[in-house]
């Protein structure tokens, strides 16, 4: 029997409540979902591969979502490439708004190119989601405000401890 498996990438530093809305639509489209972290050697994120897989997963336990649905594996390179190894038939692509789509339109098209068996979709954030980003986020936790409504508990408990001021 075959399984659809959708590749859902990115730097998830952190893992947001948006990011976590594009991951629960992309159940309802396949039997299994990727969450493909990018780890790249000229670029120092907040938290570190495995914090980050750590964190996504703590949070797909936290929002009672099927974990053996969903793997989170590191990619380095092009992301048609880490899809096309995790033997994905769709690359998942979040849109906040209308701003977003020259550039994921733009991007389906290289990557379709790149990879013509590989489907991308675009997924519409949800309306209570829609503003959220990870600098957002980062940059309100780095200033020591409340970040609850953007992040599961797991991840704004990391991001506290990260931002803790030194004793």
């Amino acid at each position: 029997m075959t399984h659809r498996i959708a590749y859902f990438s990115g730097s998830f530093d952190p893992f947001t409540l948006g990011h976590l809305d594009l991951l629960a639509q992309s159940l309802n489209l396949a039997d299994r979902v990727v969450v493909g972290i990018g780890v790249h050697a000229g670029k120092t994120p907040l938290f570190d591969f495995e914090d980050r897989a750590n964190l996504v997963r703590s949070t797909v336990a936290e929002f009672e979502l099927d974990p053996d649905r969903i793997d989170v594996e590191p990619f380095r390179g092009l992301v048609v490439d880490a899809a096309q190894e995790a033997q994905a038939s769709v690359l998942v692509r979040g849109l906040r708004d209308a701003n977003d789509l020259p550039y994921e339109m733009q991007m389906a098209g290289m990557n379709g190119t790149l990879a013509p068996g590989l489907q991308t979709v675009f997924l519409p954030a949800s309306p209570e989601t829609r503003f959220i980003t990870g600098t957002l986020v980062r940059q309100i936790a780095s200033m020591r405000g409340n970040i609850e409504p953007f992040v599961s508990a797991s991840v704004a408990e990391a991001l506290e401890k990260r931002f803790a001021k030194p004793n």
